[in-house]
């Protein structure tokens, strides 16, 4: 399921970054905006990058108004396991993400964190995003529904 939901919203954003036109009208106008994000570690740094998020990133993301909605790793050796870390961020608004992050980015914290965990190189090689919204046909309470549950004999 969250293979689909994480390859959905890669093909969403293709979509976007490849367009100018308007996003599909199956967007809500209002609600959450989210951001998925990909993280390519240097070889033999995926733990460091691991550790730093552990250590460090999630607590100045939440500090920074920052939804953390849940972090993720590939199973498949061909699809990333040994070096991909993917997460996702939620926001009350675009305007709201580009605040969080400027504030994120200037952070003394963050700056002495990052420079530490890098002592012995850049932890990652390669950085991907998608911005998302949500679609006007789901809804949270939705969520969780549709599992299949146990059939009773």
């Amino acid at each position: 399921m969250m293979q689909k939901l994480i390859l959905s919203a890669l093909a969403l954003g293709a979509l976007a970054f490849g367009q100018t036109a308007e996003p599909s009208p199956s967007l809500k106008k209002t609600g959450k905006f989210y951001e998925l994000r990909i993280y390519h570690a240097a070889p033999g740094k995926l733990e460091d990058l691991h550790n730093r998020f552990r250590n460090h990133t999630n607590a100045l993301f939440v500090k920074h108004g920052m939804e953390i909605v849940g972090f993720w790793g590939p199973t498949d050796k061909e699809k990333g396991s040994a070096t991909d870390l993917i997460y996702v961020l939620a926001y009350p608004s675009r305007e709201a993400r580009e605040a969080s992050w400027k504030a994120f980015a200037a952070d003394p914290d963050w700056v002495a964190a990052r420079k530490a965990s890098e002592v012995n190189g850049k932890l990652t090689d390669k950085v991907e995003f998608v911005y998302m919204g949500e679609v006007d046909y789901f809804t949270a309470s939705q969520k969780g529904k549709g599992k299949n549950k146990k059939r009773k004999k």
